[in-house]
């Protein structure tokens, strides 16, 4: 079952997402599903930490960005966003280069509040870190939705 608000395609997710830090740690937003979103992040010295391994910040970072954009999709952005409430992270084993790969689903999409699962697997396939976000829903101020509507308007019509 398609879980998003839209009928958004991987277009829509790289042109709302990257940017910023996301962007900066070179997070790739590579797929969309009816129910996940995939995005790559490399393993290299702006990534690692000071042993050598990918920091578990990095880890969380993609992880965000991943339940962020998931849980946005999820909702009418001219009404409403979704904002961080609580992330956490179990970092299972350490990745020292190469690209990781995260997927996010939902766990539960409730009226105000979502929660994502996030897992993040090394290039062999091996999972280095599981996380949780949860999401507040919460409706947009009057100074939010004219802006939103525009970016909106303007992603579906292109």
């Amino acid at each position: 079952m398609r879980i998003w608000h839209e009928n958004y395609t991987l277009k829509h997710v790289i042109a709302l997402r990257d940017n910023n830090l996301n962007k900066h740690l070179g997070i790739k937003f590579t797929e969309i599903t009816d129910d996940s979103i995939t995005a790559t992040m490399p393993v290299e010295d702006f990534t690692r930490q000071s042993r050598g391994v990918l920091h578990g910040g990095a880890s969380c970072v993609l992880a965000e960005a991943l339940g962020s954009i998931a849980s946005n999709l999820c909702l009418d952005m001219k009404k409403q966003k979704a904002v961080g409430l609580e992330i956490n992270a179990n970092h299972i084993r350490p990745v020292r280069s190469g690209i990781v790969t995260g997927i996010t689903k939902a766990v539960a999409l409730g009226k105000s509040v979502h929660v994502w699962n996030i897992e993040i697997f090394n290039e062999a396939g091996k999972m280095n870190c599981v996380s949780r976000l949860t999401t507040a829903i919460v409706n947009l101020k009057e100074d939010e939705k004219e802006k939103n509507i525009k970016l909106v308007d303007s992603l579906l019509s292109s």
